[in-house]
C-alpha cells in the first residue's frame, strides 16, 4: 500500500511517504512550513507537491468591477508561492509538481489530496489561543484536519 512503512526485524524499513503536500496561501510563514515539508519528502525519497488554491468566494465578494483585479492579483501570489516550493523542493533534490486552482480552499485541498495519492498533507497556522481561536474556528488548517482523508502535519507560524 503506497505511503505506509513496512519494516520487519532486522532489515531496512520503507518508506513511509510517497507523495506529500504542502498546501499554502501564499503566507510568510509559508517558509517555515516548506522545510518541514521538505524535510520529510527528502527522508522519504518522495514527491513534493504543492497547491495554492485561488480562494472564489473572495473573488465573488469584490465588487463586479473589481473581480479581475482580485482573481489577477490572488494569481500572482499564488504563482510566487508555488515558484517558493519548486526551488525549496529541487534544492533539496525533490521531484516537484505544483498546481494552482480555483476553488474553497479547504474542499480543494482535500479533493487534491484525495485524487492526487497525497500520504501527507502539511499547512502552517497561526498559534491563536483564547478570544481569537474561538473566532477563527473556521480556518482552513482545521477544515482540512477534520475532513482529509489523510494524515494532516500543522506547523505553527508566528
Amino acid at each position: 500500500m503506497a505511503g505506509k512503512m513496512s519494516c520487519t526485524v532486522g532489515t531496512h524499513c520503507h518508506r513511509m511517504y510517497d507523495n506529500v503536500l504542502v498546501a499554502t496561501d501564499g503566507s510568510s510563514g509559508t517558509t517555515e512550513t516548506l522545510s518541514h515539508a521538505v524535510s520529510i519528502a527528502r527522508d522519504n525519497d518522495a514527491v513534493l507537491h504543492g497547491l495554492y488554491v485561488v480562494d472564489r468566494r473572495l473573488v465573488l465578494a469584490a465588487e463586479k468591477d473589481t473581480q479581475d483585479d482580485v482573481r489577477q492579483s490572488l494569481e500572482e501570489e499564488g504563482d510566487v508561492a508555488l515558484d517558493d516550493i519548486s526551488v525549496g523542493g529541487e534544492e533539496a533534490g525533490l521531484e516537484v509538481e505544483t498546481r494552482m486552482e480555483e476553488g474553497i480552499p479547504h474542499k480543494a485541498i482535500v479533493d487534491y489530496a484525495d485524487s492526487a495519492g497525497i500520504d501527507l498533507v502539511v499547512m502552517g497556522t497561526h498559534g491563536r489561543t483564547g478570544r481569537d481561536r474561538v473566532a477563527n474556528l473556521g480556518s482552513v488548517t482545521e477544515r482540512v484536519v477534520e475532513s482529509s482523508p489523510v494524515p494532516v502535519l500543522v506547523v505553527h507560524i508566528d
